[in-house]
């Protein structure tokens, strides 16, 4: 009897070994990396330089903010959707507006460098301000009041857009705009936001110096556009966005992604 046992196991069907999981496809890759902080978004299914890099590098730390400026700018990030990088080799390009470098709400009055600029760097998870700068994120007087486009002055709208490549602008360095981003009209020149039209496409809206202007008066120097106050405050911008390592593996050819939002947002 034993042995009949032995005899029909032996011809029962063994089970078959769990066959391996599908590897993942080039998307499926990316957005793993995208989700990991090491890759922009959006995933585009080529397996270029940056995948190539990001796919050797660790993953970073979960992100764990502070109750300084820095942190309150990344939990600000997350709560609106944003995508935040996480390798410590790379910057985070943020714009508040109506925000003075102390981290103090103002009233955003019109034509004045009361917007602030930043780099963030997230190093072991935690958000750290790699530079900070007086800046605009509106047009002036000037181009509001006498506009370029007869549909109004620009004015750009909060979010966060990958647009922005390595440039010049009227004879100096600087991100240029090379992907539609979305902005307002100020069709009413009433220097806001509410009720205007909204208007995607190629702009001009670069990120430039402002030529050492006084805080409370932008000239000519905005029409719309992401501008620094002061020339050594954006030389010292354009140094570290340079050694962005996105920047660095992808020849030059790196796209910038950068955030705009309101010194509200932060509260």
């Amino acid at each position: 009897m034993r042995s009949l046992r032995g005899f029909f196991k032996r011809l029962a069907p063994r089970p078959e070994p769990p066959k391996p999981s599908a590897p993942a496809g080039p998307r499926e890759l990316q957005e793993a990396l995208i989700d990991a902080g090491l890759l922009d978004p959006p995933a585009d299914g080529n397996i270029g330089p940056l995948t190539r890099w990001a796919m050797g590098e660790a993953r970073p730390a979960p992100v764990q903010p502070g109750d300084d400026l820095a942190g309150r700018i990344v939990r600000a990030m997350r709560k609106r959707g944003h995508w935040i990088a996480r390798h410590s080799d790379c910057l985070n390009i943020i714009y508040v507006e109506g925000l003075d470098p102390d981290g103090t709400p103002n009233d955003n009055a019109p034509n004045c460098f009361n917007d602030l600029r930043l780099l963030i760097r997230v190093v072991d998870g935690v958000p750290k301000i790699a530079g900070a700068w007086e800046a605009t994120t509106e047009p002036s007087r000037r181009w509001t009041q006498d506009p370029m486009n007869p549909k109004g002055a620009a004015r750009i709208a909060f979010g966060q857009y990958k647009a922005w490549a390595m440039g010049m602008h009227h004879g100096h360095e600087a991100l240029v705009q090379v992907s539609p981003i979305t902005v307002y009209r100020d069709a009413n020149k009433d220097y806001r936001r509410d009720g205007d039209a909204r208007d995607t496409g190629l702009f001009g809206i670069n990120q430039h110096w402002g030529y050492d202007l006084p805080r409370n008066d932008l000239g000519t120097s905005s029409a719309g556009c992401l501008v620094g106050r002061s020339t050594a405050g954006h030389r010292e911008f354009m140094r570290l966005v340079k050694s962005d390592r996105r920047y660095v593996v992808g020849n030059g050819s790196y796209r910038f992604i950068t955030t705009i939002m309101p010194a509200s947002a932060l509260s």
